[in-house]
């Protein structure tokens, strides 16, 4: 039996900070927020709600969740000196003025020319670059293996969504998944791409799912709610 009073926060599998669970009386439906002074997520739900039910739901939160802490920590800004990921590896943006205005990846560094006012663009738009194109070529890997074609691909920055597919077959793709170990970025692509044939997330969904990725799809879910929270703030102003 649930009891009304404060809950101990509980780090539960598959979310990213405790998780504290309030059943209150006379409550109609379920409420997350997170506490950034606590860095723990606050869910209230109605007395008759069970512990396993209210843990479901908030899992299924999980991009929301993201969002919440990215907004909560630091931003990353591109910037000379900072180090950021590209596709997982670590990698030094450096400002020269001898160097192409371009940025251009060497040897672990991303380094770059120009005006220094202009540099986070210019890395931003480099990214974005290579996102379209490595993404759009896995798109039509991935779409071939399941016989299907996507109409467009695009690139987005949602705050709650790493990617969507439309009833028209176009792929939209977050450009901050190249910043991301590859294994994971694929597995948001063949997520989409499965849409393509299952607007759903039934049983075929999820088998075209694990039949496009392959061995280590639950090992790549649990990266990306590992470095959502950093890719979501990464390349964000002060």
């Amino acid at each position: 039996m649930w009891s009304s009073g404060r809950s101990e926060a509980l780090l539960e599998a598959g979310l990213p900070v405790p998780i504290e669970i309030r059943p209150i009386r006379g409550a109609k439906r379920l409420r997350l927020r997170f506490d950034d002074t606590s860095g723990t997520l606050k869910l209230t739900c109605p007395m008759r709600t069970s512990r396993r039910a209210a843990l479901a739901w908030a899992l299924d939160q999980r991009q929301w969740i993201e969002a919440q802490l990215a907004r909560a920590l630091p931003a990353e800004p591109f910037e000379a000196g900072a180090v950021i990921p590209v596709e997982g590896v670590d990698t030094l943006i450096v400002w020269s003025e001898r160097e192409p205005r371009t940025p251009r990846l060497m040897n672990g560094e991303l380094r770059c020319g120009g005006p220094p006012a202009g540099l986070a663009r210019r890395v931003e738009a480099v990214l974005k670059r290579q996102a379209i194109a490595v993404m759009s070529r896995e798109v039509a890997e991935y779409a071939a293996t399941a016989g299907a074609a996507a109409t467009s691909v695009s690139l987005g920055d949602a705050g709650t969504r790493w990617g969507s597919c439309s009833s028209q077959g176009k792929i939209r793709l977050s450009w901050r998944l190249i910043l991301a170990p590859p294994q994971v970025r694929r597995y948001v692509v063949a997520h989409e791409v499965a849409h393509l044939k299952h607007l759903n997330h039934a049983a075929d969904f999820k088998a075209l799912e694990a039949r496009l990725f392959g061995p280590g799809l639950a090992e790549a879910k649990a990266a990306l709610r590992k470095v959502g929270p950093r890719l979501r703030r990464l390349g964000r102003g002060l």
